[in-house]
Order: C-alpha cells, then structure tokens, then sequence
C-alpha cells in the first residue's frame, strides 16, 4: 500500500471516529426546539393530547432502542400528572415524518399544553433530563 493510500485510510478512520463520538453524545440529548406551529391530535392520530405536556415518540417495528424508549416515556408520563404519552408509527405516517424533519427513530419530541413542540432528542432520552425538560416547559 502506497504512502497516500494510508495516509487516506488514517483521515477515514479518524472521520468515522470522530462521526462515532458526536453521534454518540448527541444520543437522548434534547435539545430546543426551532419556531413550530402546533400539533393536532389529528395529525398524530390520537384522541387527545396532554393537558400540561404531551411526549410523542416516532418509532419503527423493528427498532430496539424504540422499547427502551417507550420505557422511559410511559414511567415519565405515569409520575408527571396532565403529562401524555403518544406513540406514532413512523413508517404509517410518512407525510409527518417529513413535515417534521424526524431522520431517524426513535425520536422524541416534547409538545407544550397548546401541542407546540419544545424540545427534541434522537435516540433514548435520559430520564433526569426529561423531567428537567418537563419541568421548565410546564411551569
């Protein structure tokens, strides 16, 4: 192998790593949420949202970390009162998938008592720092 070929295979893997190491922190981090209009019921297929807050989770049938994930939000949504969870199935609900900008399950999205989107995370959410998160939107 050639000088410039190792050199290229090291600028790779250095990449890749670095990629790894971001993607990895980044994991279950919510993060603000840009401008949003504010999200129906009807548009998660749901009779209701919650009253103070509500966790919607976009998932996929075979995605491992959508369990863990739908774990941490049934047990924050049961200790938190007028806090909701909802699940949507990402593949049955493309046009939204779109329309929010979800690349990847699970993702997470907190919507405040009026449905408006306020924070985000890719990946499973840490649970302290969605009840943090929940705390400063629900006042």
């Amino acid at each position: 192998m050639s000088a410039v070929g190792v050199e290229a295979l090291v600028v790779a893997i250095v990449l890749a790593t670095a990629f790894g190491v971001v993607r990895r922190l980044r994991a279950g981090r919510l993060r603000d949420a840009g401008p949003a209009a504010a999200l129906t019921p009807q548009q998660l297929r749901t009779d209701a949202l919650g009253e103070r807050a509500t966790l919607v989770q976009f998932s996929s049938a075979f995605c491992r970390p959508c369990v863990a994930t739908r774990h941490v939000l049934d047990d924050v949504a049961a200790k938190v009162p007028g806090v909701r969870h909802v699940e949507v199935d990402a593949e049955s609900n493309l046009d939204l998938v779109r329309t929010l900008n979800v690349s990847s399950t699970p993702t997470t999205l907190l919507l405040d008592g009026r449905g408006v989107e306020r924070r985000r995370a890719t990946g499973v959410p840490r649970k302290p720092e969605l009840l943090a998160a929940l705390a400063d939107v629900v006042g």
